[in-house]
């Protein structure tokens, strides 16, 4: 059961900056970072393991749980934040110590250093591969060992890759060899900004992503992430397609929020530092202090998803 049933528009948004701005404090603190991707994408994630995901933070190697690769692993603090607020053994005080050496936050994340952490993903597109792995994994058990009473491997696997990953030729090869297969297990959100560490994607990138992945077999569907309802109907969309792999297209920006760096190269490998955290928070209704502010009906919310899930 997720928290889509008792739907709080305004309090849906409260954990939505709460995710961005953990994200942020982290980087300005580590003096290192990449925040354009948690800003830009924190509706997603939110949208997803709030109302989509099935997992269990006490117990983060349940075999049924669902499972979510992050490809574009430099936006890694979205993943902490959400696996700090959902009540995995991540306390604040990693979040605080991110990039920081012996600490469970490195730079990208990295598969049996951080609970919830499916894979390491750091060179682009490698976590699509990872993520057509875990499905056909999944897939194969099921074939094996699957009976009417009996699935062993009924999660699903869902992913955020960014234009990076699509730029690199693993990502080809992997979308491809799911379309063939038809892994209808595999939802992946394409972070479709437009902009990489050198500016904008034009420079070197102009595929169709739609078409192409239309031609390798994928049910594609559009969305605009920040309009939660429509979101949402893409991904329930995704869900119910079991037959094909499905990616749900959302042109999102990059540093949303930030007055000087969305939609900017800035946002992607440099903190936002001071001023213009200051900015932002400020552009968005955040409290300007403290750093690594969770409001408690945002506790409250998530420790509800728990017991929900309990």
């Amino acid at each position: 059961m997720s928290l889509a049933l008792h739907s709080d528009p305004a309090l849906d948004q409260l954990a939505i900056n709460t995710i961005r701005f953990l994200s942020v404090d982290a980087i300005n603190q580590a003096n290192s970072g990449h925040p354009g991707l948690p800003l830009g994408m924190a509706d997603v994630g939110y949208i997803l393991w709030t109302r989509f995901m099935r997992f269990d933070p006490t117990d983060p190697n349940w075999s049924g749980r669902d499972r979510f690769v992050l490809s574009a692993g430099h936006g890694s603090m979205l993943l902490y934040s959400l696996l700090h607020l959902t009540g995995h053994d991540l306390p604040l005080d990693e979040l605080r110590r991110f990039r920081q050496l012996h600490s469970r936050t490195p730079g990208h994340p990295e598969y049996g250093l951080t609970p919830g952490v499916e894979t390491t993903t750091g060179p682009l597109g490698q976590g699509i591969g990872n993520a057509v792995g875990l499905a056909l994994a999944a897939r194969m058990t099921d074939a094996r060992f699957a009976s009417a009473e009996f699935t062993p491997a009924g999660g699903r696997v869902f992913g955020i890759m960014g234009d990076g990953c699509l730029m690199e030729g693993i990502s080809h090869e992997a979308a491809s060899f799911a379309g063939h297969l038809g892994l209808g297990n595999l939802i992946m959100v394409y972070d479709d900004n437009h902009i990489t560490i050198d500016g904008d994607t034009a420079i070197t990138f102009t595929d169709d992503t739609v078409k192409r992945f239309e031609a390798y077999g994928w049910h594609v569907v559009k969305a605009d992430p920040y309009d939660h309802a429509a979101l949402t109907a893409a991904i329930e969309a995704a869900v119910a397609e079991t037959e094909r792999p499905s990616v749900v297209v959302c042109r999102s920006h990059i540093g949303y929020g930030s007055p000087k760096r969305q939609d900017t190269k800035h946002a992607h490998g440099e903190p936002l530092g001071a001023e213009e955290t200051l900015a932002t928070k400020r552009n968005l209704g955040w409290p300007e202090s403290p750093t690594f502010h969770i409001p408690t009906e945002v506790s409250a919310r998530f420790a509800a998803l728990a017991t929900e899930r309990a």
